[in-house]
């Protein structure tokens, strides 16, 4: 091999070293965050008399267009065990049966109330009461897309915590219980994350029977899970650093919601790009901040059930990322204002990861894959060293996929039978075997298709 080509093979090599190290340290932070959480529940021994103290959640649900759905999402929301909690539901200009239906199903009925508009939406017609539950309310307003309808409940929420309950996944009974106990522990906190488990095929999140999925597809994301947005992402909160926060259930503070101006309504994921700019905010600020991350599985979400579905929420997922460190690049170049509110790790570890190797990860891989197979092709480098290539990025990883399942393991043991923990490493082996190259691809398609229409 000439100079030139061993120089982009060592490059390349260390690229993939690089990244799955980071994934392996990050699952190494989330080891100590494991065993305080998973064997402490603060919340859940204390005594009734105590658990009235716990702070208000408003519970929000945004529907448009949900006819035959929508009274299942309010009847499940309202079936949360908490102490205090309210449910605003937004119609966001539904253009079917879904206000008819909720007014049949909760006996909703005009109520003259006093809306506070802190952050600009479209215009609310009109606030419906329920008579048969008194802590459930229904905005009706003019269409305006998910994260305005967001606003619009935060807007008319009365309780300093909020949350967002999306239709793509449930929540566990218990879970604003577990959500709220880092807002309890450290009044600094001003969001709480929970991580996120494909759904099982035993019945819902509450179910003590936790069955694999049939479908290898579905498997390989249970397996991707356990690797990023669960582990991975405790790291990350170990570090006070959580800065790509997504798809999964969101506990936030109201007051640092309204600072930051409420969702924007032109992110295809509004909730990861707000959490970033939570984050610049508060840091600009100088002030002493948290945004933590719970282990417990409380947020489930369905597992994509075709290739088709799959690469459109990846595509989703890498536009999503690349607006979100777009608009908040300060993060970056600005450096913190006092040390209270100095975050090194933000600045100098998660922002770069997640824009270098997130971001643009899928365009290094995918072009250094065709590159040593065309180098391979031309006679530039022998046969051997291309083996080696693949097998090097092969055993890494497999090596971060099978830490996952380790922690999964010592950790929750949702799956402690041998057959489903054979099953599981099978898939470990086969996600790295064309399924991750192949969602790299559908990755850099999107990243291309961003920047081309920026």
């Amino acid at each position: 091999m000439n100079g030139v080509v061993a120089a982009f093979v060592w490059l390349l090599l260390a690229y993939f070293v690089v990244l799955n190290a980071a994934y392996l340290l990050l699952h190494l932070l989330a080891i100590r965050t494991l065993r305080s959480r998973v064997t402490l529940r603060p919340l859940e021994n204390l005594p009734p008399v105590h658990r009235a103290l716990v702070p208000p959640v408003t519970v929000i649900l945004s529907v448009r267009d949900a006819a035959g759905s929508a009274v299942g999402r309010v009847q499940a929301a309202l079936a949360l065990d908490y102490p205090e909690l309210e449910i605003v539901v937004v119609n966001d200009g539904s253009r079917d049966s879904t206000l008819p239906e909720l007014v049949e199903a909760f006996g909703l009925e005009g109520f003259p109330e006093v809306y506070w508009r802190r952050i600009p939406v479209k215009p609310v017609r009109t606030i419906y009461h329920s008579r048969s539950h008194r802590n459930l309310r229904v905005i009706d307003k003019e269409r305006g897309g998910t994260a305005d309808a967001l606003n619009a409940g935060i807007n008319a929420s009365r309780y300093p915590l909020v949350i967002a309950l999306d239709p793509r996944w449930s929540l566990r009974r218990d879970a604003l219980r577990e959500m709220v106990e880092p807002l309890v522990d450290e009044p600094a906190t001003l969001a709480v994350a929970s991580t996120v488990r494909i759904e099982h095929e035993s019945g819902g999140p509450d179910s003590e029977l936790v069955e694999l999925p049939s479908s290898l597809l579905a498997r390989l994301q249970v397996v991707e899970a356990l690797r990023e947005p669960l582990f991975a992402r405790l790291g990350w909160g170990r570090l006070n650093a959580a800065l790509v926060v997504s798809d999964c259930a969101l506990l936030l503070r109201k007051d640092c919601v309204v600072d930051a101006g409420g969702f924007r309504t032109d992110m295809l994921e509004e909730q990861m790009e707000l959490v970033a700019r939570i984050h610049r905010i508060a840091r600009d600020k100088g002030e002493r901040y948290l945004i933590d991350v719970v282990p417990d599985p409380v947020c489930w979400k369905p597992a994509a059930a075709s290739l088709s579905e799959l690469r459109a929420q990846r595509m989703r997922w890498q536009v999503a990322l690349a607006q979100a460190l777009a608009g908040n690049r300060d993060i970056l170049w600005n450096p913190p204002v006092g040390a209270p509110g100095s975050t090194a790790a933000l600045r100098c570890l998660a922002y770069p990861f997640f824009g270098f190797f997130e971001r643009w990860g899928p365009a290094i891989e995918v072009f250094g894959y065709v590159m040593m197979a065309a180098m391979l092709a031309l006679g530039l480098i022998p046969g051997m060293v291309f083996v080696g290539f693949l097998a090097l990025v092969f055993a890494l990883g497999f090596l971060v996929s099978m830490s996952g399942l380790l922690l999964e393991e010592l950790s929750f043991r949702l799956y402690p039978r041998w057959g489903q923990s054979a099953r599981l490493a099978i898939a470990a082996v086969v996600e790295n075997l064309g399924y991750r190259q192949l969602s790299a691809c559908w990755r850099l398609d999107a990243l291309l298709r961003w920047w081309q229409a920026r």
